[in-house]
């Protein structure tokens, strides 16, 4: 295998540079200092960017497991098979169908089927760092295969610290870990976990231990040159936390009031003083120039789990666990972070879920305190490892990556025509990033997101508010042509018509199963329930956008509303042939404070059909609950419009 990996010739024959990836789980884009956040406190994440570069378009796989087998093969998902998070289930037989022949009678595609493990045959970052000399070590959090033959190390390591299955971390975070030694058999009523990992003391903190061992690993190889795979649990659920480290925390405000969610500041606390424990001790062995210091997240921040409304832990057992007694004491009904203002998060192909934070640090060759807006991915870290490296990729491993050496080292940039996003599952979809554009392509229609061509513009609108498919169908068609290419060379198993398919009896639109389909809400959370839509902000000027008021002219607007606080709203709209919202298409109205239904009605001097209307609401006040909410012609009063929730459950 040693003859798969050969050192270049211009490779440093004294002194090649040590690598380390420090791998934070569930990481949003907004989750530190460096990247805008003003709660929660990571300084030696500050730290490391002051002396580093900062990517402010990385991207991860919208969840962890495709982002992981990404780095170590160089490949986009669609062709190493991993497409979603099922690394902790048992492996496929060699005979599977990864894309079923026939689906069941209700779904109209068959989708294709994430691979539960890494391919053996993968010859990995870590084996061909190995083979070129390299001591290789993995700690922490796998999620690439739960059997043995698909562990770390079968897959280039020499060195393993870990437990599978590994979701989340075991012991829920805090030793005893609970972990059986390999090959253990499992017992009746007991979870079977088995791996490397070692209780401590009572108490001990998983990302301490964690941390513990990867400084034993740089203190054993220090002579070097080593590959340090510190891959965390944190900031993934149970989310376990130190109640010191929360308790402060709980005492602040974020003053954007975004994010406060005092658990999730207290678990970065953690991880931040693993990275600056790391960072600590390259300097005391002085080792920081000769070592290449990757800062990395494996999906976008977490928005959906311990909501009200979270299917998983609203029930149940579930609902009177100790975790979620835990989490409503201290976080109440926040979700983990917010990702705002990027759209949505973890399991989401918009930017909150798949745009993260990336830092790299290599003195002497990367700028310190520099900025790169180059958009990069997980593909990337292997060509660009090896080559910073001086090793010579292996002509028998496929790579769809492009080495980032000269973005950082500000000499290059990179060439390929575009960047893709393979995610066939929860709403499945593919998206293509090609310079500002972005084109999001699903497979089919979903009830909260019908449209099945979605074209931003991240430069003028990076939380993906307004979609300009519409507007911009030669963009469209270019962009969609570059999925087919990637599509066809990657090998993606892609959706297929169910042959078994058998539609419902009768007609049935997405508005028949969700009263507010075709209202997007937006710096806001919008929740159905008792017969109102509740509105709460989680942002600034918070509103409900729509482009299904399709008239030529004037319109009136009718609400049926109360907000106990009361407050302005504010209707505001861009005309088809516009391409923003001009100053002057705004309406204001005022809603009366107090607990009685209000009838308002407002007239909109819209002049042609409009694109989008979106209507605000003085919900940073306070709730605001609709019952109603309708759009007619201002001169003959025919309904355009209109969404009744007084019948929601």
């Amino acid at each position: 295998m040693a003859t798969r990996a050969a050192l270049a010739a211009d490779g440093d024959a004294v002194r090649r540079p040590n690598v380390v990836l420090f791998l934070v789980d569930d990481m949003g884009w907004m989750d530190s200092t460096p990247y805008g956040s003003q709660y929660y406190e990571t300084p030696n994440i500050q730290r490391l960017a002051r002396q580093s570069m900062r990517f402010t378009d990385a991207y991860a796989l919208p969840l962890c497991s495709p982002t992981r087998a990404s780095i170590l093969t160089g490949q986009y998902s669609s062709r190493h098979g991993v497409t979603s998070a099922t690394g902790h289930l048992a492996p496929q037989p060699s005979d599977f169908e990864f894309l079923p022949a026939t689906a069941p009678a209700n779904q109209p595609l068959r989708m294709p089927i994430s691979r539960n493990y890494l391919e053996p045959s993968q010859y990995t970052l870590a084996e061909a760092l190995r083979d070129a000399g390299y001591r290789t070590g993995h700690f922490g959090k796998w999620h690439l295969g739960v059997s043995e033959p698909h562990w770390p190390e079968r897959q280039g390591f020499d060195v393993a610290f870990h437990c599978e299955p590994s979701a989340g971390p075991p012991g829920a975070y805090f030793s005893p870990y609970g972990v059986q030694p390999p090959g253990s058999p499992a017992e009746r009523g007991r979870k079977h976990v088995t791996g490397t990992i070692t209780d401590g003391p009572d108490g001990e903190y998983i990302t301490d231990r964690l941390t513990d061992e990867a400084l034993e690993f740089i203190n054993a190889n220090k002579d070097g040159p080593f590959f340090l795979n510190l891959w965390h649990y944190g900031v993934h659920g149970p989310w376990g936390h130190k109640s010191a480290y929360t308790a402060a925390f709980a005492k602040r405000q974020d003053p954007t009031g975004r994010q406060g969610n005092p658990i999730m500041a207290s678990m970065l606390r953690s991880i931040d003083e693993s990275l600056g424990r790391v960072m600590d001790k390259l300097e005391q062995l002085r080792l920081e120039d000769d070592t290449i210091l990757i800062f990395y997240s494996d999906n976008g921040g977490n928005v959906h789990s311990n909501v009200p409304d979270d299917p998983k832990t609203s029930r149940g057992a579930a609902a009177r666990s100790e975790m979620m007694k835990d989490w409503r004491k201290w976080a109440g009904d926040r979700p983990p972070t917010n990702n705002a203002p990027l759209r949505e998060g973890k399991g989401r192909i918009y930017e909150g879920g798949q745009r993260v934070p990336l830092i790299v640090r290599w003195p002497g060759r990367i700028e310190a305190n520099s900025t790169s807006n180059a958009v990069v991915g997980p593909i990337d870290l292997y060509p660009t490892i090896l080559e910073a490296v001086g090793v010579q990729p292996s002509a028998e491993q496929t790579i769809d990556g492009e080495s980032m050496l000269g973005v950082w080292r500000q000499q290059a940039t990179l060439q390929r025509e575009a960047y893709f996003t393979w995610f066939p599952h929860l709403i499945p979809a593919v998206s293509v990033r090609q310079g500002p554009w972005k084109l999001i392509r699903r497979f089919q229609p979903h009830p909260q997101y019908p449209e099945v061509r979605e074209l931003y513009n991240l430069d003028d609108d990076i939380g993906e508010t307004e979609n300009l498919a519409e507007q911009k169908p030669d963009k469209v068609r270019e962009l969609d042509g570059l999925i087919d290419v990637f599509v066809k060379r990657t090998g993606a198993l892609y959706p297929q018509p169910n042959p078994a398919y058998k539609p419902a009896s009768g007609t049935t639109t997405p508005g028949d199963r969700d009263p507010a389909w075709g209202l997007v809400p937006r710096s806001c959370s919008a929740k159905l329930a008792g017969g109102v839509l509740r509105i709460e902000a989680d942002g600034r000027s918070p509103f409900l956008g729509t482009a299904q008021v399709r008239h030529d002219g004037p319109v009136v607007l009718r609400l049926r509303i109360r907000a106990a606080a009361g407050g302005t709203g504010r209707v505001t709209w861009k005309e088809s042939r516009q391409d923003d919202f001009p100053d002057d298409q705004s309406v204001e109205f005022a809603v009366p404070a107090g607990n009685e239904w209000n009838e308002l009605s407002v007239r909109i001097p819209i002049r042609s059909s409009p694109g989008i209307v979106r209507l605000y609401l003085p919900a940073e006040a306070g709730p605001v609950e609709l019952q109603r909410i309708a759009y007619f012609t201002a001169d003959t009063e025919k309904p355009i419009r209109g969404w009744d929730f007084s019948n929601a459950d």
